[in-house]
C-alpha cells in the first residue's frame, strides 16, 4: 500500500487506526460522516404511520380522531394506559391528526433536530428524543381528561426546542430565536382548543433537563458513563410517575360520576362504580 514515505502493509496501516481516536461531537457522542441521520428516521417513520392512518380512515385532512382504528389501538388515552398498556406513549408519538398537525411537527423536527443531531450525536439525541415525547405523555396522561385521545410528536419536539434552548446559552450564543419559537408555540398550545398543552409543557421540561444532564458532564473518559446514568436516573423518575398517575387514574375511575369517563373507564377494563 504506497504511503506518504515508502510502503506501507495493509496490517500496519489496520493497527495504525487502532491508536487513532475516533472523532466526537461537542458532547460525547460518535461523529458520523455519511450513513442515514436519526432526524430523518424518525420523520421517516411519522410519515408512514400517517399515511397509514389516512387510508385506513382517517383522511388526510381530518382534524379530529377521524375513524381509523390505529387510534383506538395506538393512540394515548389515559385509562388504557393506566390499565397497562403502556406501549401508548411511544406508539402515541408516531400518529397525528391531519395533513397540518405532522406538516409542522415534521418541519419543527427537521429544523431544530438537525443541528441538535449533529451536537450530541444519535445516540444521545434518540435518547433526547424518546424521553421528552414520553414525558409529555405522562404529564397528559396525570392532568388531562380521562376520556380524552391524544397523540402526536409535539411532546419530543418540545423537548428539542428546550434541549435546544439550554445548548445554545450554556454556549453563550443568541437565545432570542429560540425563546420566542418557544414563547409562540407555549401561546398556541394555551389559546386553542384541541390542543393538549400538557404534552407540549412536559415534552418541553425533561427535554431541558435531559439537555442540562449532557451538557452538565465534563468531557473526560467519565462523561459518557455520566450522561447514561443521568438518563436512566430521568427514565426511573418517569416511570415512578407513570405508576403514580395511573394509581390516580383507577381511583378515579372508583369515584367518578362522568358518564363518558365511566364509559372510558370501563372499555379499558378498570374497576368503576356508578350510581
Amino acid at each position: 500500500m504506497p504511503a506518504s514515505v515508502g510502503f506501507q502493509c495493509p496490517e500496519c496501516v489496520s493497527e495504525g487506526r487502532k491508536n487513532v481516536r475516533p472523532a466526537k461531537t461537542m458532547y460525547g457522542g460518535n461523529l458520523r460522516r455519511g450513513g442515514i441521520d436519526a432526524t430523518r428516521v424518525l420523520i421517516g417513520i411519522n410519515v408512514v404511520a400517517f399515511i397509514l392512518t389516512a387510508v385506513n380512515g382517517a383522511g388526510v385532512l381530518s382534524g379530529s380522531t377521524g375513524t381509523s382504528s390505529a387510534y383506538d389501538r395506538f393512540a394515548l388515552r389515559p385509562t388504557d394506559v393506566a390499565s397497562g398498556e403502556w406501549y401508548r406513549l411511544i406508539t402515541s408519538m408516531f400518529l397525528h391528526f391531519g395533513i397540518l398537525h405532522i406538516a409542522f411537527n415534521m418541519w419543527a423536527l427537521l429544523v431544530i433536530g438537525t443541528p441538535l443531531e449533529q451536537m450530541l450525536g444519535r445516540a444521545r439525541y434518540v435518547a433526547l428524543y424518546f424521553l421528552s415525547g414520553i414525558g409529555g405523555g405522562l404529564l397528559s396522561m396525570a392532568l388531562g381528561p380521562m376520556d380524552e385521545t391524544a397523540a402526536g410528536a409535539s411532546g419530543a419536539v418540545f423537548g428539542l426546542f428546550g434541549a435546544f434552548y439550554v445548548i445554545t446559552r450554556r454556549r453563550g450564543l443568541e437565545t432570542g430565536p429560540i425563546v420566542g419559537l418557544i414563547a409562540i408555540n407555549l401561546v398556541f398550545s394555551f389559546t386553542f382548543s384541541g390542543i393538549d398543552w400538557r404534552g407540549h409543557v412536559g415534552g418541553l421540561i425533561v427535554g431541558s433537563v435531559v439537555a442540562f444532564a449532557f451538557a452538565a458532564a465534563r468531557p473526560g473518559p467519565r462523561r459518557d458513563q455520566m450522561q447514561a446514568a443521568a438518563c436512566v436516573i430521568i427514565a426511573v423518575l418517569l416511570a415512578a410517575s407513570g405508576f403514580g398517575a395511573a394509581a390516580h387514574i383507577k381511583s378515579e375511575c372508583k369515584t367518578t360520576t362522568s358518564r363518558s369517563v365511566v364509559a372510558s373507564c370501563f372499555d379499558s377494563g378498570l374497576p368503576t362504580q356508578f350510581g
